[in-house]
């Protein structure tokens, strides 16, 4: 269970300086007149590609947060934890609204707003990776 956490949590991490640094600064390139139909095939696309190893990453941050490897990691869980509650909330408050927004059409300011606030995401799950080597550690 240890080693998906660390899994998924290494790819989302992955994913998402990827995200950050080229995707969605690239998106601003798109033809204004395809871009409603680019911005659906990305939602969908990137559903595919992301909501499973998120789902892994919750459902194990959150194991691991009640039952983790050693009372001393305890603090570690749970700091790993909030922060991907952090990147959920961001998600849903912040980005989502914004893909929504873009779904009508682009529009500059959504896009800077998207592209500014996903460093939210990128650093919180930059800094959960360091959390889920820690947590893995002990059973090696």
């Amino acid at each position: 269970m240890v080693a998906v956490h660390l899994i998924a949590t290494a790819f989302m991490a992955g994913v998402i300086v990827f995200v950050q640094l080229v995707h969605y600064p690239l998106m601003a390139k798109i033809d204004r007149e395809a871009f409603v139909e680019y911005e659906r095939g990305h939602t969908i696309r990137t559903g595919w590609v992301v909501i499973p190893p998120m789902l892994a990453e919750a459902g194990t941050a959150l194991w691991l947060a009640a039952l983790p490897p050693s009372d001393a990691l305890r603090p570690a869980a749970w700091f790993g934890f909030a922060l991907l509650m952090v990147v959920w909330v961001s998600t849903a408050t912040l980005q989502a609204p914004a893909h929504r927004a873009l779904m009508r059409g682009f529009d500059v300011a959504t896009h800077r707003r998207l592209v500014t606030t996903n460093w939210i995401r990128t650093v919180a799950w930059l800094a959960r990776l360091p959390v889920a080597m820690a947590l893995v550690a002990p059973m090696a």
